[in-house]
Parts: C-alpha cells; structure tokens; sequence
C-alpha cells in the first residue's frame, strides 16, 4: 500500500534497470524480433479492458466487505481471524494486480493509443478507494502487542506472509491516524502521482531534431542512443540538440520538482523519518547506516571510474573526455546478432549453469511472455514485470540485434526467472527489497557476457565486449551513486533554503558530477540541465542507490559460483526461491555472503576495480601503440 512506500513506481510491480535510462541501442531497419510479441489477455483470461473493470469492482466489493466485517476490531479478534484476513487480502491483491498489470503493460507496449492511458488513469482512480477502504489493517496490525502479533504470525495459514507482516511492524512508528491516512491515500492521484505523470507526459512529448538529417525528429530516449556513434562530431551536436530540446519546458519540469521536493519533506516530517532517504532505506530493509557506508565506499573508490575515463580519451583521440563522449563506442564493431541466435546464446548460457534456471527462462519465449519487436510508440528501455504469483511474469524490451541487446534479454530474463521461481512464496513475498532485486538480473547477464568473450577471439571485439563491461559497471555503481548525491543536496537544499531556481539545481547537479568525474571528464556547459530528464529523481526518491547495492552484491555472488563451481547452484536457486520472505542479511546467507561485513562493499569494488584492469588489458592488446 502507498501508505509505507515499500515499492518503486509502477502499479504493475516491474522490476526496473538500468535499461530504463535511455542508453540503448539504435533501432534497426531489418529486424528478426518483429513478431515476437506478448500475449497479455492471460492476465484477464481473454477478457480485455472489461475484465480489467469486472476484476476492480470485484475487488472493490472484498474490499468493503472486508472493512465492513474488520475495521475497528482486528486488536480484538483471535490469531486463526487475523490470519483468515490476511489470506483474504492476499486474494484481493491477486484481483488488483492482475488488472493493474494488465492496463500498465499495454499502455507499455503502445503508449499513443488514448484508451491504453484512459486505463492506466482508471486504475490509478480506482486503486486509491480500494486502497481507502483497507488502510485500517496495516495501521491496526501495526499497533498490536508485539507478543499478539507473534501468536498471528506464527500461524500455518500466514506461512507465505510472515516477513511481510513483521515488516509492517517497521513502520509503527510513522504512521498517521486511520482518517489522514484514509485522505491521503483519496487524493493521492491528485497529489504526487498527478505531478509525476506530467512529468511523463511532458518528457514523452519532446522530440529532437536529428543532426544533419533534414527535419526528421527522434523522442528524447531514442535520439540520447546516438551518443553511442563513433563519430565525435556527430556526438556533440546530438548532445548541444538535446540541451536545446530540454530548455523550453526547463522551468515547469523545475517547478513539478520543487513541488515533488516539498510534498515529500512534508511527508517525511508528519512522519518523523529523520532524513530524506530514511523511508526509502526503510522500503529497502536496510539501515541508514549500512546505506551511508555503501556511499561512503563508493566515493571513496570514485578513481576507478577515472582511470576508465582517461583510458577511453586515448582510445578516442582526445585530450579529455566530453559529457557526449562518455558512452561512445571505442571500436569500429557493428556486428549484428539476429533474435534466434541472441535468444539460444542466453539459454544456452544458462542451460550451462543450471537446467533448471534454462527451462524458467525459455517459456518466456515459448509462452508469449515478451515482447521484443521495436515499434512506435513502444515504451523505451526494458523490465521485468513480476505480475502477480497467480500469473507468470512479462518481459518488456526492444530487440535490434546489438550485443548489448543480448546483454539486456540476459539481465531481463534474470529478473524473469527469480520472478518465476518465487511465485510460490505468494503475493506478498514474491517481490524482494530494491537491494536485492538485482541480484539474479545481473547474475543471468554476466554468465552471458563471459559466453560472448568466450567466444570472443579478436582482440578489438573483445576490447568492445570489456569495454561495454565496464562502462555498465561503472554506470551501475559510481554514477548512480553520484545521482544520489544530487538526490540529497536537492532534498536538503530545498528543506533548508525553499524552492530552488533552475540555476540551483544546476550547481548542484554539476557539483556531484564533478565530483564523481574529476579530472577525467570536462562536462560541457549543456551538461548542466541533463539533470532534468532523468526519471527516477521524479517518480521513485532515492531509488538509485539500489543499483550500486545491487550490483556490487551480484558480482559478490557471481564470484562465490567462480570459486565453487557446480556445488553453488542449488544454493543460488534457493535464493531466488525464498524471494521477498527474507531480510536482504538472511538472503545473503543463503549463498554465504555476509552483508553486515564491514568491509564487503570494498570487497565488491576490487571486483569491479578488476573488471577495469581486464578492459585495460585488452585496450593495449588491441591498441599496442596506445600511450600508457
């Protein structure tokens, strides 16, 4: 429920990922995924948008009826009737979620088609009354005895609830009275999520001129691919186009974000949650503390990237890099690899770790369960949407035939079959904390990549697969983490000197890129308003820190299966197994990682520290004549 801001943005429960920031691939004229397109009418057993509105008031009715027969009296009622509630609410979240899944995903596939957003804005409507009438469980859950609540969770009926419910517990203290949050969770579509679609809409609407092509005009998250050519010149002005494009609606994204900054300090301070990012880090299951000591270690270790930066400038030709330089490619490779190939090489790949794994994986292709035809109108980048556990999972992406798309359908279908395999811990533990959502995405992505450089005998090809495999790190760890340092100085400058002007959020913003880059990049002065498009910063605050947790406890597990072999992987499918019913600590333990060691985030930064050294390896093996 919106009321504990346990979940990212997105009614249908995806999982997002990096894939999400517009740095893809460029579409391609010809294209072999053109028809593999997802069946969402499973979701509603053919029904279409009629069942999605026979699902809501079905509902609607549990919903009143529910708090008709409980509200009021759950401090009063026996742990066998608290824990028959919670299996009634568990159903009635099956119905929402399947019609919120349903409207979410189609508006995904083809968000120009008015009836799509129609839905999406219904669902929105109606989900805050069923939200209104069910609030009273988690505030009268929460303030039970604790040792009345032990005798309710320790019921065999609540077997698949139990870490939810104690994680409800959590909250006890920053919870408002049953009437404020009934109104909150009323005008909550006329509240933050009415600014954060505009925010949307706003963004959907931009179109960019593409340079030296006479009137045509890219959206923003395409035309941002082309930073990725080989040619500078062209990569600049792309970069000097897109800054034009994102000036003329500047001061009305910057009001919708001093809104957005405003509405959640208030939140936070009715609330009592002591900093800006204490509700999400309780979201998270993960203390203030161990969160500062991650950004902490990140910082700290910032010259990674650097030493990356200065090395991609002598590959580039370039005395320092640009802003627009940053994720251009550093070969000449433009291979192709068509949708058959790319979809055999990742289940082959996982086939290779654990049968089981490839054969949760391939229904997804078998079944209907993603679409990958790139079209217009489709949203951008990829994820994962877990459905609910009384629906198989979809996958959303746009296949060209990069090796990046590879890559993405490897990372994707990694989120796909831990949706898969924790679809029997039920509604409210399928879903695990931000933190961990990652592990098995990145997991799945880099027994793929070490396919590819298996495979791999050119020494420029695999300096553009190691390439890759850095800047994806280093894009995961240390840029997230310098975006979360301009999440904070936002936050707290807008607490701490009332709304900012657009020219405040750009010191800002530069302030924490500079300090991520150093020496190593020169940001141009364009650069400065980038900040306005990113979309997490809107719609999920404090989000991004989960990237560099997630990621650097990935490569921490993948690193366990190197040392170990074969023996790890019943240990691994059981961590994917337990999803959400365990604290991120105890999951951890699963497969012998130890999340309360000090020294583990500096532990996952030497890996990432060696993945540099591998790319560095392979630029002087491919480049001998490149000064050191």
């Amino acid at each position: 429920m919106a009321v504990l801001d346990r979940k990212p943005a997105g009614a249908c429960g995806e999982t997002t990922t990096l894939a999400d920031m517009p740095e893809a691939t460029q579409p391609s004229a010809q294209n072999d995924a053109a028809d593999v397109v997802w069946d969402l009418e499973r979701l509603v057993d053919g029904g279409g948008a009629d069942a999605v509105r026979a699902l809501l008031d079905e509902a609607q009715a549990v919903a009143d009826a529910l708090a008709s027969e409980y509200e009021g009296t759950v401090a009063d009622r026996s742990a066998e009737e608290i824990a028959q509630l919670v299996t009634r609410t568990a159903e009635l979240s099956d119905l929402v979620g399947r019609a919120g899944n349903y409207a979410m995903l189609a508006f995904s596939a083809d968000t120009e088609d008015p009836a799509n957003g129609a839905l999406v804005a219904e669902i929105q409507e109606r989900s805050s009354r069923l939200e209104s009438a069910l609030v009273f469980f988690e505030l009268e859950w929460a303030a039970l005895p604790d040792e009345q609540a032990e005798a309710v969770i320790a019921h065999p009926l609540v077997e698949h609830a139990r870490h939810h419910l104690r994680s409800i517990r959590r909250y006890r203290d920053h919870l408002l009275t049953p009437a404020e949050e009934k109104l909150l969770a009323e005008t909550g579509p006329t509240g933050s999520s009415a600014w954060s679609r505009l925010y949307g809409e706003i963004l959907s609407r931009i179109r960019v001129p593409v340079p030296g092509a006479d009137g045509e005009e890219e959206p923003l998250t395409v035309i941002l691919n082309r930073l990725s050519s080989g040619d500078r010149e062209h990569r600049k002005a792309v970069a000097e186009a897109v800054t034009a494009s994102l000036e003329p609606d500047l001061k009305t994204r910057t009001f919708i974000f001093n809104t957005l900054l405003q509405d959640k300090a208030i939140g936070d301070r009715l609330r009592s949650y002591p900093s800006w990012l204490s509700s999400r880090n309780l979201s998270n299951e993960a203390s203030d503390e161990s969160v500062q000591a991650l950004v902490t270690a990140v910082k700290e270790r910032y010259e990674i990237g650097r030493r990356w930066y200065r090395l991609k400038a002598k590959l580039l030709g370039v005395d320092v890099l640009a802003d627009y330089d940053r994720v251009a490619v550093v070969t000449s490779d433009d291979a192709r690899i068509p949708w058959q190939d790319g979809r055999d090489l990742v289940l082959d790949a996982y086939r290779q770790f654990s049968p089981d794994l490839a054969n949760a994986a391939e229904r997804f292709f078998t079944d209907g369960y993603i679409d990958a035809a790139p079209r217009a109108g489709k949203r951008g980048g990829a994820f994962c949407a877990y459905t609910v556990p009384s629906r198989h999972p979809y996958i959303l992406m746009s296949y060209t035939g990069s090796r990046r798309d590879v890559l993405t359908l490897a990372h994707e279908l990694g989120h796909g079959v831990h949706a898969s395999l924790a679809r029997p811990r039920g509604v409210y533990e399928q879903h695990t904390p931000l933190t961990v959502a990652e592990t098995a995405s990145v997991f799945g992505e880099t027994l793929v990549f070490d396919r590819l450089l298996e495979l791999s005998t050119d020494p420029e090809d695999r300096l553009s697969l190691l390439a890759e495999n850095i800047e994806g790190a280093i894009a995961t760890v240390f840029r997230q983490v310098a975006m979360n340092d301009f999440e904070r100085r936002i936050h707290t400058s807008r607490r701490e000197e009332g709304e900012l002007s657009v020219d405040r959020f750009n010191e800002l913003w530069r302030a924490s890129q500079d300090e991520f880059f150093g020496d190593s990049l020169a940001p141009s002065d364009g650069y400065d308003i980038w900040w306005s498009y990113v979309p997490h910063f809107v719609n999920t605050p404090g989000y991004v820190y989960a990237y560099a947790y997630g990621q650097l406890l990935a490569l921490s597990i993948y690193q366990r299966f190197r040392e170990t072999g074969a023996e790890f992987v019943p240990a691994y499918l059981d961590l994917l197994a337990a999803g959400g019913s365990r604290s991120p600590e105890d999951l951890g333990k699963i497969v012998g990682v130890d999340l309360t060691d000090p020294g583990f985030w500096h532990a996952g930064l030497d890996l990432v520290e060696r993945l540099g050294q591998q790319a560095e390896e392979a630029a002087y093996a491919a480049r001998p004549d490149l000064p050191r």
